[in-house]
């Protein structure tokens, strides 16, 4: 899924081309909130390549889609007070790019992942048991998941809605808890 129009582009372009099967998916936010370039010219994103969006060596952060913009408000806002986190962009969830998660939490010992599907059964729940079958011996700290709540359906209250959604607030309350570990 992709959180940029570039990306939409590349990963779009890569999903045409490829011989097999591929679901595309974009948040619907992101026509809306999230403006970039996108070059004119022809290019592909590889299926299954994760991006680094912001540099870090405290805590990853993994996300995806739309959340990306909140976790990059997040790590921007914690760089004034001295945290330092490694946001990666997945890019695509199926093939997961395994590898470059493992290797920024060999870095940083801390790990959080931020989707907005329900934390049971969500692809969060994945990536932590990949994390820990993988680089268990390099966590200082549990990984976490933040999620969306568990319930059947997304209220439409705009009160309810904003105890329900993942914002940047709850990102940087995350991260604080987990570096203080």
């Amino acid at each position: 899924m992709p959180s940029t129009p570039y990306d939409a582009k590349g990963l779009l372009k890569n999903a045409i081309r490829d011989n097999d099967p591929v679901i595309f998916l974009e948040h619907k936010k992101t026509y809306r909130l999230v403006v970039g370039d996108v070059p004119e010219e022809d290019y592909t994103i590889p299926i299954g390549s994760a991006d680094i969006k912001f540099q870090g060596n405290d805590i990853t952060i993994v996300s995806y889609g739309l959340m990306v913009h909140y976790c990059l408000e997040a790590a921007q806002t914690l760089s004034s007070e001295g945290i330092s986190c490694e946001v990666i962009d997945l890019r695509t969830l199926k093939p997961l790019d395994t590898n470059t998660i493992i290797e920024s939490v060999k870095r940083t010992s801390k790990v959080l992942v931020v989707h907005e599907d329900n934390k049971i059964g969500g692809i969060g729940g994945e990536i932590v048991s990949d994390i820990v079958e993988n680089s268990f011996e390099f966590l200082d700290a549990p990984p976490r998941r933040l999620a969306g709540a568990d319930v059947p359906a997304m209220p439409y209250s705009p009160t309810l809605e904003k105890l329900f959604l993942i914002n940047t607030e709850k990102i940087i309350d995350s991260v604080r808890s987990l570096v203080a570990f």
